[in-house]
């Protein structure tokens, strides 16, 4: 997708010390409420944690239901300064309906408000219950009850928690029920903070926040805060949201709000060009084995032009990250035009996330993430997707048809999407399976204090802020000072590779597996891409994982072998009349003792989607199989008879797509996953 540069941020955070009245308050609470003063720890990293005790005093909110509020807001992360696509602000994402923000809460055009509501595209009103209309978290009207200028709740994480707290409290005496200490009883004024327009994502976002109260969490925020929310298990378990009324087209899960908006595909002219999808009869005459993360590097009022548009791409769903609301385009038994290569797209859904990938904490908001992670879980159930980074991954991992399509491939959704986390949303969490000496590896750094250096995020060559990310770089040796890894197909001029945050040359992303090629110290080194390439990963902060499976090596008698970015039928497959796709190996050596990882074998297939038809066009399915390998931080193929198989498990079955050598296939007691539904 396009690229376009989001505003700075600024690095600043502010803060700002509560008076003395705390103490006075403090006597006319319920005796569950109070909590013990903030001023006993002046630490810099409890500045936050101290700011939800103080505030949830001062206003008579629990302080649980405060602080599982603004995790589901923001992750407890502050982004002084720095407005969301919806224009909030802060660890409790206050939102100022003052500034034009071309995404807050916009419809798909042409779609109904979700379960009959109205929708106000100013103050977002949404469903109403009992007479009560229900808004977003609005700024203006919290700075207001707090008696500060608008000015402080954006920028300063106290003043915003404290705005949080009030409009909590104001919410609550508006439904007439009173400022409880027993969080069951702030049921409905939970479901109103996010100013939710459907009554379906209003109470999934209830229930995301009770849960979380349940279970407890423990974050370092992206500015280095460390915020703990105890554990309750007494509180209540409320039912899952009614199955909304939707378009029959839409494919989703009943507890997420869902509309339609469909792709075209239509002529465009009359030399035969069409747009801007394929029929197709998935899964029926092709398996669906992946499915693609993209962000849209753009707002999503211009995508759903984009998507209208048959001269342009298509993809399966949009996901809006204000309030993670889902708009279905295309049909999932069709072929979308979304990643680049026509061998990926005949075997995935693409689904995009409204977001820039240089401005994470500003667009990748955790209402997306919950509701995309629930979205995928029920697409890779329907479809039998295994739930692991060779089958789940993003625009920057799809493998390249050719060597020419190297350099034109997309970096979306970059080194700041946050993976650890998204699979844990998906109750597949990323995990160790193997010892620290085993001959494999799973990238695996702590995203939150896991921060490389990058540039380009507001103009060439500029440093980027520090923010934690999912990808560790690559050195041609084990230091640090030493050239970076060079990847000769994205730059075949010889240039060398960058720290710029669209420069996929040298990285290794979480939760791919790589074979260990030699280690030295705090240093490993993986195969990559036909070298071995260096990581830092010290014992006491680790940045990759033992992992177990199958790594795949040239057979034995063979120099080298050559790595496709297809899996192709062979000459004998195709049928008569029909012209062979041309099959050439990508740029790159895979030699004897080299090493990678797979973790699923597939047949060739080709389907030709040349000619705008009222009927699918027809699958060439060959005998000829091809391993599906971590080659670089894209994914590539090379043949069955060309490479011998090193089990690191021996307990796993073989020669079935998806049942090898898979990790964290299923939920921990320890994982967030986003419930199923009712």
């Amino acid at each position: 997708m396009r690229r376009t540069v989001a505003p700075r941020v600024p690095s600043a955070l502010r803060t700002c010390r509560l008076t003395a009245c705390l103490i006075a308050t403090a006597a006319l609470l319920p005796p569950l409420l109070i909590l013990p003063l903030s001023g006993t720890d002046d630490s810099e990293d409890q500045r936050l944690q101290n700011a939800f005790t103080d505030a949830a005093r001062e206003f008579h909110v629990p302080r649980s239901v405060l602080m599982g509020v603004s995790y589901m807001q923001s992750r407890w992360d502050t982004h002084p300064g720095a407005p969301s696509v919806a224009g909030g602000y802060g660890p409790m994402h206050l939102v100022d309906t003052t500034r034009d923000h071309p995404s807050v809460q916009s419809p798909a055009p042409g779609a109904p408000a979700p379960d009959g509501g109205r929708s106000d595209p100013l103050t977002g009103t949404a469903f109403a219950t009992g007479g009560h209309a229900v808004r977003p978290a609005d700024l203006q009207r919290a700075a207001r009850l707090i008696k500060a200028p608008a000015k402080q709740l954006r920028t300063d994480a106290v003043a915003n928690v404290r705005g949080g707290a009030a409009l909590l409290a104001a919410a609550q005496r508006h439904l007439g029920k009173p400022l409880s200490a027993d969080p069951d009883d702030w049921w409905q004024a939970v479901e109103r903070f996010p100013g939710t327009r459907d009554i379906t994502s209003a109470t999934t976002y209830a229930n995301d926040v009770f849960g979380l109260i349940r279970r407890g969490a423990h974050r370092t925020t992206a500015e280095g805060q460390e915020v703990t929310l105890p554990a309750t298990p007494g509180v209540s378990a409320h039912h899952g949201p009614q199955a909304p009324k939707r378009p029959k087209e839409v494919e989703c899960p009943p507890d997420l709000a869902c509309d339609w908006l469909a792709a075209p595909y239509e002529e465009i002219d009359d030399d035969g060009d069409y747009g801007n999808h394929d029929l197709a009869d998935r899964p029926r005459d092709q398996q669906i084995e992946y499915i693609v993360i993209h962000d849209t590097e753009s707002t999503l009022p211009n995508m759903f032009k984009t998507v209208q548009d048959p001269t342009e791409a298509s993809w399966h769903y949009s996901i809006r990250s204000s309030d993670g609301h889902i708009t279905q385009h295309v049909r999932t038994k069709d072929e979308a035009w979304h990643s680049g290569s026509k061998f990926v797209n005949a075997r995935s859904i693409g689904i995009e996330h409204e977001g820039f990938l240089a401005h994470p904490g500003t667009w990748y908001t955790e209402q997306m993430y919950r509701s995309s992670a629930r979205l995928v879980r029920y697409l890779a159930k329907k479809y039998d997707v295994p739930m692991d980074r060779q089958h789940i991954f993003g625009h920057d991992n799809v493998p390249s048809p050719t060597g020419d399509s190297i350099p034109e491939m997309h970096e979306d959704p970059g080194p700041f999407w946050d993976w650890r986390h998204y699979f844990d949303l998906l109750g597949a969490p990323l995990k160790a399976t193997a010892g620290p000496d085993s001959p494999m590896v799973m990238i695996l750094p702590d995203y939150a204090t896991h921060k490389p250096r990058y540039t380009g995020c507001d103009g060439d060559g500029k440093p980027c802020l520090p923010h934690g990310s999912s990808a560790v770089r690559l050195y041609t040796r084990p230091d640090e000072n030493s050239p970076l890894i060079q990847d000769p197909g994205r730059r075949p001029d010889g240039d060398p590779s960058t720290e710029d945050v669209s420069d996929l040359g040298s990285r290794a992303s979480t939760g791919q597996t790589f074979a260990v090629a030699d280690r030295r110290g705090e240093w490993t080194a993986i195969w990559y891409q036909g070298n071995k390439a260096w990581f830092k990963n010290p014992a006491v902060h680790p940045t990759a994982v033992g992992a177990s499976g199958r790594m795949v090596t040239p057979r034995e008698g063979l120099d080298e072998i050559p790595v496709f970015g297809r899996a192709l039928p062979e000459e004998e497959a195709y049928p008569e009349g029909m012209e062979e796709e041309d099959e050439t190996p990508l740029p790159y050596t895979l030699r004897a003792g080299q090493r990678y990882v797979t973790q699923s074998d597939l047949g060739g297939s080709y389907v030709d989607r040349s000619t705008f038809a009222a009927t699918p066009q027809p699958v060439v399915v060959g005998q000829e199989r091809y391993y599906e390998i971590q080659f670089g931080h894209r994914l590539a193929y090379v043949r069955v008879d060309d490479v011998d198989v090193v089990d690191t498990n021996p307990t796993s079955t073989t020669g079935t797509t998806g049942t090898t050598g898979t990790t964290g296939t299923t939920g921990s007691a320890g994982s967030e996953a986003v419930p199923d539904a009712q």
